[in-house]
Parts: C-alpha cells; structure tokens; sequence
C-alpha cells in the first residue's frame, strides 16, 4: 500500500501541469510502473513493457469538462483538470500495474482507489499542511513570519519526501520513465526525428512538468494563507489546519494560471519558471533506450499510431 500511495502522489505531479497548454500543444503524459502514459489530440495513450519484454499498449478518448462553462473560466479550470488528471492517472496506473506485473490481484478495485485516495489526502493533510504549520509555530512568532516560514518549511519538507523516496527502487524504475517521457516530448516538440536513438539525445527536463507546479503552488499558498494566519489567530491548530485544507483549490487555480501563463510567454515564461525546473533532477532519471521505446510507443498510440518523424 505504500507502494501505491508514493505512486499516486507522483501521479498528482507528474500529470497536471502538463495539460496547461494544451491548446498549443496537445501532447503531456506521466511515467507509471513500467510504462509511460501520453495524451495526444483526442486519445490517451499506455504503452507498458510487459516481463516478457514485448510492450502492450492500449488506448482511450479523452474529453474534459474544460471546454465548457463554467468549467473552462480561469482557476475553476485548474481545479477541474487536476481532478480529471488525477482520475485518468489512477486508471493508468491501475492497468499498468496488472500488466507490468502479471498478477491480477494487482489490479486497483475501486475500494482501492479510494482507500489510496484517502490515504494520500490524510498524507498531505499531515506531511505536507499539519506539519510545516506545526513546526512554524516554533520558530517565528508573528503572523506574517509565521507564514513564511510555514511555505518554506513546506518545501524543503517536500524536497526532502522525493529525495527519499527517489532511493527507492522501484520508485526510480518510475522516475526514469518520467525522463523518457520527457525526453520524447522533447524531441516531438523539437522537431527530431522520433527513433530511441534520437530520443535519447534529448533533455529530461521540461517546462510543463508537474512537479515545478508544486514547488510554484508552494510560493502561491504563502500568499493565499496569510489573511487566513491573520484571521484566525489564537484559534485551534485543527481549525488552522482545515482553514488550509478548504483553500487548496484556490492555491491549485492560481498556481494552474501561472503555469498557464509562463508556459504561453515564450523565453520569458521560461526564465521566470527555471528556478522551478531544478526540482525535476529529483523526480527523474536518465533512462535506456529500451524505456525510450517505450515512451515513443506510448506518444505512438496516443497519437492515432501516426508516424512522428
């Protein structure tokens, strides 16, 4: 069950920032266990490469809420798209488990998915929210200090949980397939031609990623809480906490339009959010050309099967 619940929180990075510019761009994806999951024009495409060493692939319509009011206004989109992000990747994940892995009781059931659900909520809720606020309690004393220092204890936290758990081996199986995810996007974006080899040449960073969103909604919540800290001063630590849980989606809408809008803003969108990308030297790996296949059959699928040479 750990297991799954690390991998549904990188599911949660890997997947939502990628979809911020989808009208330009209408390609992102994740790494799941042993495969890559890539989201073309109109199709989700798995490739996962199975233990005999073939890779299965299997393909899905997507359609989102996005495109209609008043869903598609600025940050109730953000908010939607997480959820359908969040969805999907546990779908991707569920099937590529039962593939990579051959064993059905693999499978997620949907009493699995909300037990993992569950989990990971009471996980950021504690790690990520109780915690930094906790801790911050002790070190400033004024409202204001108290709050900044709560954000950056909420990095460096956070820093810190994908730096251990990336010293887990399966996790870093994982987190090389999100290098060649993003070394394929790379070289489709790019204009290269679309072999492993030429895959492999590229970078395994990218701008979209989900995990530099985090580290922005960090910056964003430092904003957003403070009249919070302000107005509930004095008040109990539970209600401090659930005060924080209730403004997420606000943190979630602002932080998706600021992505949104670096990532539309050409070299300057990018020179305000590479600080941000450094963070990604955690959460991937260089992968082999095996996995780079992989990814490529992956964008393959999601893209009707077109050659993207």
């Amino acid at each position: 069950m750990l297991k799954r619940l690390n991998l549904l929180m990188m599911t949660a990075m890997n997947l939502f920032a990628d979809d911020a510019v989808k009208e330009k761009i209408p390609v992102g994806g994740q790494a799941v266990i042993e495969g890559v999951l890539m989201k073309g024009k109109s199709l989700w495409g798995l490739a996962v490469r199975r233990p005999s060493g073939d890779i299965f692939t299997e393909k899905w319509p997507h359609s989102s809420r996005t495109k209609r009011l008043p869903w598609k206004l600025p940050l109730l989109r953000g908010v939607v798209t997480m959820c359908e992000m969040m969805t999907t990747g546990f779908k991707a994940l569920s099937r590529s488990a039962e593939v990579a892995l051959e064993e059905e009781e693999e499978k997620m059931t949907v009493k699995d998915v909300i037990l993992s659900v569950l989990l990971a909520v009471v996980a950021v809720g504690g790690l990520f929210i109780a915690l930094p606020l906790w801790l911050a309690g002790y070190i400033a004393e004024t409202p204001l200090w108290v709050n900044v220092t709560e954000g950056i204890l909420r990095a460096v936290i956070f820093v810190g949980y994908v730096a251990v758990i990336g010293l887990w081996k399966d996790i870093r199986e994982v987190f090389r397939y999100h290098g060649a995810e993003h070394k394929t996007i790379n070289a489709y974006e790019h204009g290269l031609p679309m072999t492993p080899e030429s895959i492999m040449t590229c970078s395994r960073i990218h701008p979209r990623c989900g995990t530099s969103f985090l580290l922005i909604a960090v910056i964003v919540s430092i904003i957003v809480f403070s009249p919070v800290k302000t107005l509930i001063a004095g008040e109990s630590f539970a209600l401090q906490v659930v005060a924080r849980i209730i403004l997420i989606p606000v943190v979630v809408g602002i932080s998706y339009e600021i992505i949104r809008l670096a990532s539309n803003s050409g070299k300057i969108g990018l020179c305000v959010i590479a600080p941000f990308l450094t963070l990604q030297y955690l959460t991937t790996r260089e992968p082999d050309i095996r996995q780079a296949e992989v990814a490529l059959v992956s964008l393959n699928t999601a893209m009707e099967g077109g050659l993207l040479a």
